[in-house]
């Protein structure tokens, strides 16, 4: 394909004027009076392009306005690297280019690209004489114009940051939540626990009064190394296996009248001690000794269960911390090389009240590279995502998270089994304010601002394939390029 420069594509021949009765003809043009006409005709200029040639390319400086007077052309959307048509026409009269050259204070660039299909003519304004031509013919509907584009921007910003700042909140109330339950159950531990070490130090005094011989001593504390190294190594038991196993140890504490058994038996249960290790026990003790040595392991592996315990619950915290530091991207520049399963991770756990009663599948493929993003706002888009996918569930489903390579690109899947978008809305569903959801319950922002992230500041593409019971919102994040700066 040719991709002549459209600033110096001009014919080998003299300037071209255009006519006014051609001018009449065009819709666009069809209103105007003669010294409407005659102005256009004096300050534009006719270009050529050959089949083939662009007219103007998607981000460059928009110089001019152009009018299709003969021929086909093709409007193209930069995605992923590529352009992709957007739609063609050869409607004399249709218009593109530096359509919004008389709004002020606005980055004046083209907005998509203009590629000739066939030989095509057109008439030519530069953005300076399109600008003066609209102030001065026609006042009251520029400043409407331009009052009504900058409003819709300025609404869409305020919008979208209250918005930003409500998916704050509740990211918020989740992360509280999330954190009180650790932090709840390590105090209740600590309670618990200095009620065992209480306990404990009051046995420890009736050993220290001499009443058992230094073997026996010596025989209890070996006993009491080998059931706690065996709490470690206990293995899962299914709440059925669990009770049996409770059952059996009460019953054989009955026999040998070793009272509080049906106390003392599930804490021993719950350390991977069964009926053998008991016999052990009281084999390796006088009969005397069974029923305080029994109490004794009791507390031994209640106090090393109440440590594990706590030691989950803070590395809990602790991950909870370090899973928001990656979320906010706290302290961080804003591009960053990063794995981006850890993006997608951090997420899911800022996310974790939402996705109560909702089955989550992770399918990561860790072969992928680590990639230049904008860290931050590709957590705002997976928040986004995330968030519809839950509210489409309603607490039920399966949120499914899939990684994998396509081509030159990173390929980012997330799907839910909720109820699905409508066939004929799923073209809109990118737009701004477009949504879906009753009124109230969603500005219809979420996904233009990811969509504005992933395709406009990361070079990539945002789809979405939907059916009732199988959404799924596709990300491609190019492998190769680095994103768009500010």
């Amino acid at each position: 394909m040719t991709t002549t420069d459209p600033t110096t594509a001009q014919s080998d021949a003299d300037t071209e004027r255009v006519s006014v009765d051609e001018l009449r003809r065009l819709f666009l043009f069809e209103a105007l009076d003669a010294p409407k006409l005659d102005w256009l005709a004096a300050n534009g200029d006719i270009e050529r392009r050959e089949a083939g040639d662009m007219v103007h390319l998607e981000g460059e400086p928009a110089t001019c306005f152009y009018v299709l007077l003969d021929g086909t052309v093709a409007l193209l959307r930069r995605v992923q690297g590529d352009d992709v048509e957007m739609s063609r026409t050869s409607l004399a009269g249709s218009y593109g280019g530096a359509i919004q050259a008389y709004v002020e204070d606005l980055d004046q660039v083209y907005l998509n690209s203009m590629r000739a299909v066939t030989p095509a003519r057109f008439f030519v304004l530069g953005a300076r004489e399109f600008e003066h031509m609209m102030r001065k013919w026609y006042p009251m509907a520029v400043h409407l114009l331009a009052g009504l584009m900058l409003g819709m921007q300025n609404n869409q910003a305020v919008v979208g940051q209250r918005e930003r700042l409500l998916a704050l909140g509740s990211l918020s109330a989740g992360l509280t939540h999330e954190l009180n339950n650790p932090a709840a159950a390590a105090v209740r531990a600590t309670s618990a626990l200095r009620e065992r070490v209480a306990g404990m130090r009051h046995k420890l005094a009736m050993l220290a009064s001499g009443e058992i011989d230094r073997t026996s001593l010596a025989t209890l504390v070996k006993l009491q190394e080998h059931v706690v190294e065996g709490v470690a190594k206990a293995p899962k038991l299914s709440p059925i296996e669990e009770g049996d196993r409770e059952d059996e140890l009460a019953e054989w504490l009955d026999d040998h009248d070793i009272p509080g058994g049906w106390d003392v038996a599930p804490i021993l249960a719950q350390g991977g001690i069964d009926v053998a290790c008991l016999a052990d026990i009281a084999e390796s003790l006088p009969p005397e000794m069974a029923a305080g040595a029994v109490r004794w392991m009791g507390y031994s592996v209640e106090t090393e269960l109440l440590m594990g315990e706590i030691e989950d619950s803070v590395n809990r915290i602790s991950n909870l911390v370090a899973a928001t530091r990656q979320y906010s991207q706290m302290d961080r520049s804003p591009v960053q090389v990063v794995d981006i399963h850890d993006l997608l991770d951090s997420t899911l756990v800022m996310m974790a009240a939402k996705l109560e009663g909702i089955t989550v599948h992770k399918d990561y493929d860790r072969s992928l590279p680590k990639v230049a993003v904008y860290a931050a706002e590709l957590n705002q888009v997976w928040t986004n995502l995330i968030d519809n996918a839950a509210q489409a569930m309603a607490g039920q489903g399966t949120l499914t998270v899939c990684t994998g390579r396509e081509n030159d690109a990173m390929l980012i899947e997330i799907g839910d089994t909720g109820t699905g978008i409508p066939a004929d809305v799923q073209s809109r569903v990118f737009e701004p304010f477009f949504t879906t959801k009753p009124i109230g319950q969603g500005t219809g922002l979420g996904l233009d601002i990811s969509w504005r992230i992933v395709v406009k500041r990361h070079r990539g593409d945002l789809t979405v394939e939907s059916v009732p019971g199988d959404t799924r919102f596709k990300v491609r994040l190019p492998l190769t390029s680095t994103p768009v700066e500010d």
